[in-house]
């Protein structure tokens, strides 16, 4: 019987973590209390640099970075605890779904998050430092924000891309800073006199920076050079290419999921309150803008075959009034 009570509480409290349904007040304002502590901590990171602001509310910054590891600890602890209920992970031996969940990113970020509070106590390290890295727990953000969510996505889904460009990159970067050496190192020993030097400006043109504290100045350094310039281009395009492709890729499969989604509460012709309310939930996971959830609507109540269930016009999108339908 205690087994089962604190089975049910551990499902309850991941559902408050982890999972803001519709009308499930208790997750939705857990997520803002949360969301409210984040901003709070990095305003508060900036702010401590300020020296007289600093030095003025050093004992309030003191007492909110105790307050908020210890609420960072506690969610960290019971998200852990809670990791077995995570969908999928119900067959799965507790212990190995708990350490699946420590080597996910959201954990990793959740345990930077408090981590450099208690290193302070560990090793001695410039505290100046450790105050940075709590700005961190700027990433912690990434659990709420539907577009967040979508990068982490393209990154994870196209890092052997990525990794394949920078492949590239680093044997650009090699041939350009050798390039350069062999026709400027006469010329410039001090800025060029190896090829470890010469990578500050081949990185720099790479990218197309041109800081300009580093400049070729013989006339086959000068055109090597604006080869390499022109080849940077292209190199920076690379990863913005693979970049975009992966966000349209994942708008057009965030949209296809609410397609489905509507598709499915259209099946017996009617979309009631609930489902609307569902679908609306849904959109906000997704990402999906209100504009286009209606265009969805509207292709997937064509294809049904039903009316347009919607308080909306079918031919704007715009919301129509229940006392102008009324009438």
């Amino acid at each position: 019987m205690a087994e089962r009570e604190n089975t049910g509480l551990r499902r309850r409290i991941y559902e408050i973590l982890e999972v803001a349904e519709s009308g499930d007040k208790a997750s939705r304002w857990c997520d803002y209390a949360l969301i409210v502590l984040i901003l709070i901590n990095i305003i508060a990171v900036i702010l401590e640099t300020v020296p007289p602001i600093q030095q003025a509310y050093d004992d309030v910054f003191d007492k909110l970075e105790l307050i908020s590891v210890g609420i960072f600890t506690i969610e960290y602890g019971l998200r852990v605890w809670t990791a077995v209920e995570r969908v999928g992970q119900r067959r799965v031996p507790a212990l190995k779904s708990r350490f699946r969940y420590l080597m996910s990113p959201v954990a990793i970020i959740d345990l930077l998050a408090i981590l450099p509070f208690y290193l302070s106590f560990i090793i001695a390290v410039d505290l100046r430092f450790l105050r940075v890295l709590r700005l961190l727990r700027v990433f912690k953000l990434t659990r709420y924000s539907a577009a967040m969510t979508m990068l982490l996505n393209v990154f994870r889904e196209e890092a052997s891309s990525f990794y394949a460009a920078f492949f590239v990159l680093i044997i650009v970067l090699i041939l350009a800073s050798s390039g350069i050496y062999l026709f400027e190192q006469d010329a410039q020993p001090e800025a060029f006199g190896s090829i470890p030097h010469a990578m500050w400006w081949a990185m720099a043109t790479l990218t197309t920076v041109g800081y300009g504290d580093v400049t070729p100045i013989t006339p086959f350094g000068k055109l090597f050079g604006a080869c390499i310039t022109i080849v940077g281009i292209g190199m920076v395009a690379l990863p913005a290419g693979i970049l975009a492709s992966g966000f349209a890729d994942q708008l057009r499969r965030r949209r296809e999921a609410l397609e489905r989604e509507f598709q499915i509460a259209l099946e017996d012709g009617i979309i009631d309150e609930d489902e609307e309310r569902a679908l609306e939930v849904r959109r906000q996971e997704l990402g999906v803008s209100s504009d286009a959830a209606e265009d969805i609507r509207r292709s997937a109540t064509k294809r049904s075959g039903t009316p347009n269930t919607s308080n909306s016009c079918p031919h704007c999108g715009r919301s129509i009034s229940r006392r102008a339908m009324d009438s």
